[in-house]
């Protein structure tokens, strides 16, 4: 789950439950000024050199508060962590920060210098990530994963990984039915979870490898994972339901959108400057919102070169009594940040069946607890509802 959206409450609460919980690094140094007062982005705005032309844009991250606020974030969550379970930092190549190796670098090693438990390593292949980090006193004993849509992804990575001698500890295996961005074309309807597992499980044996295989993407009730499960899965990646408890950090008003939303409301769109299909609510406020892009204040999205394809859009788009309609993406980092760009698994339209809809026609939230204890618990596809809580 991305920008501030699985928070240090929610996977604190996981951890203490005897589960594993993942932060995300995107945008950390903008959440940690929403949470801590601090001012990385607007000191990043005033050393930022923005040009007239994208293709010579230069828009810089200090690595140095980079490493500060990376570090600062996850010492605060370890330092209050408690219970059996672990709490890991998900890391995205995708975002290229205009130095995709030295800032990519230092998101790393600054979450391991911190003591995080373990990273999962996501969006984008990672060919070159263990070798960023094979230095480092902890690459050897901190749980690293890879999330992969495909046995061919896992491959390449593997055989990367054997020139470092570091076999990853777990493999996420993520779906078409996931949420945000996805490993898979347009044509997503044609994959299926199950098979990629199974393709992947072929692929280790092939090499001997025995490292635990965890499915993510569509998995909605206890019965779905105990699926996966017998087919020899070592534990299931969920995140749909968690989005619409107390402890996430999505606005109400979203939560309750994903609460109301039907099958029909879902659409995946290449409305993203990663390339990737997104999946999404078709009312999220990003969808036609072309506001100027915010690059000089974020842009975690920039290539080396310093472009993105956003801004290139926007620039390149005439304008009609002073707007641009009609843009074929979105300035992703803004909208994420502002919670205007609403992610959701394929399954969003189910949630209404884990609660109950209150009298004024909202429907209750329910706790990181209650949803864990449902997976855990819940048999022939039965769902537990929750202690109904009716205002006064």
């Amino acid at each position: 789950m991305g920008v501030d959206v699985s928070t240090p409450k929610l996977v604190l609460a996981i951890a203490r439950l005897g589960g594993i919980a993942h932060l995300s690094d995107a945008m950390l140094s903008a959440v940690v000024d929403r949470h801590s007062g601090m001012h990385y982005v607007r000191d990043k705005c005033a050393h930022s050199q923005v040009l007239t032309h994208p293709e010579t844009a230069a828009t810089t991250f200090d690595i140095t508060a980079l490493r500060e606020a990376t570090f600062q974030y996850v010492r605060e969550v370890m330092n209050r962590k408690c219970g059996e379970g672990g709490v890991f930092l998900n890391v995205m190549e995708k975002l290229t920060m205009g130095n995709p190796r030295a800032t990519l670098h230092v998101r790393l090693t600054a979450a391991m210098d911190a003591g995080i438990d373990g990273i999962t390593l996501g969006a984008g292949l990672h060919l070159g990530t263990l070798d960023l980090i094979n230095a480092h006193p902890r690459f050897r004993d901190i749980k690293l994963g890879i999330i992969v849509s495909s046995a061919r992804a896992l491959k390449l990575f593997l055989h990367r990984a054997a020139r470092v001698e570091r076999m990853p500890d777990y493999i996420v295996v993520e779906g078409p039915l996931a949420g945000g961005h996805l490993g898979f074309p347009c044509t997503w309807q044609e994959f299926d979870l199950a098979t990629i597992v199974g393709e992947v499980q072929h692929l280790l044996a092939q090499h001997g490898l025995q490292i635990p295989v965890i499915p993510a993407g569509g998995i909605f009730t206890g019965t779905d994972a105990m699926h996966f499960l017998q087919q020899g899965a070592a534990a299931v990646q969920v995140a749909t339901r968690f989005t619409v408890t107390e402890e996430c950090g999505l606005p109400e008003a979203v939560k309750q959108a994903f609460f109301a939303a039907e099958p029909q409301d879902v659409e995946v769109n290449l409305l993203s400057p990663t390339g990737y299909p997104m999946r999404m609510l078709k009312g999220s406020p990003a969808i036609g919102n072309a506001i100027p892009p915010q690059c000089d204040a974020y842009g975690y999205g920039l290539d080396q070169a310093g472009a993105c394809s956003y801004r290139i859009a926007y620039d390149e788009q005439p304008q009609r009594d002073g707007q641009r309609a009609g843009l074929e993406k979105i300035c992703l980092c803004a909208m994420m940040y502002g919670y205007k760009v609403w992610t959701c698994g394929h399954t969003v339209s189910r949630l209404k069946e884990t609660t109950h809809r209150l009298p004024d026609g909202t429907y209750q939230l329910l706790t990181a607890e209650q949803v864990f204890q449902d997976y855990v618990s819940s048999t022939d596809q039965r769902i537990q509802l929750p202690p109904c809580r009716v205002p006064a």
